[in-house]
């Protein structure tokens, strides 16, 4: 068995509350309720080796979230899952325990799922506006960088992108960079809000559907 294992799991619900840090947190005291020794890091100050590989930010949901970890022994890998969901929180769920064939690095394109509720303005005009809007060839907005903040084209990170009208909102499905660089759905509303504020949400929110590689096939 290689030493290193991968976890794919979702966080829904009420869950979509705890920050990344505590996360982590959440998942190391979830393998010692659950039975299982994580293998710990050397040296003076031994973490350990659990790594999430696309960190999600506080409020959004994910039904495909991807971890990998090290144990001290070798589990089975058919009952880790539902061994490990039964000491989670509600609204973390473990989907599935392999070993990983393929590198974080491979992973590049994220399918999202998301809503922007519009209470005053018609819904079906709004979807065409957005759908114009995120048609453009640049789409250059202010944002907080490594170097302070600074303007960026999310554009080429955004690979495709549906807006479907609903009851008072819109519906968006969009496939966006997931690294290098890493875009977060949430700066498709700040693109609004800073550029074309009259089509703003007036709510917004996101969830993770799948993972690719550059060429679009599903990652795992």
């Amino acid at each position: 068995m290689s030493e290193k294992l991968r976890l794919r799991f979702e966080k829904t619900g009420r869950a979509v509350y705890i920050s990344h840090l505590d996360l982590m947190h959440t998942m190391q005291r979830a393998f010692n309720r659950a039975g299982y020794r994580l293998k710990y890091s050397e040296g003076f100050n031994p973490h350990p080796q659990i790594a999430i590989a696309l960190p999600l930010s506080v409020g959004a949901a994910s039904r495909c979230e991807i971890m990998d970890f090290k144990l001290l022994e070798d589990p089975d890998l058919a009952e880790l899952p539902a061994r490990l969901t039964a000491a989670m929180p509600e609204g973390v769920r473990v989907l599935e325990a392999y070993e990983p064939s393929r590198k974080v690095a491979e992973l590049k394109w994220l399918r999202v799922e998301g809503l922007f509720e519009y209470d005053e303005r018609d819904a079906g005009e709004m979807a065409a506006a957005l759908a114009d809007f995120f048609r453009q060839e640049q789409i250059v907005i202010t944002k907080k960088t490594k170097r302070g903040m600074g303007e960026t084209d999310i554009r080429p990170a955004i690979r495709e992108s549906l807006f479907t009208p609903g009851d008072k909102l819109v519906n968006i499905t969009a496939t966006i960079s997931a690294q290098e660089p890493t875009l977060n759905p949430e700066l498709l509303a700040e693109a609004l809000r800073q550029l074309r504020p009259e089509l703003a949400p007036d709510f917004a929110k996101f969830t993770r559907l799948e993972t690719y590689d550059a060429e679009m096939e599903i990652y795992r």
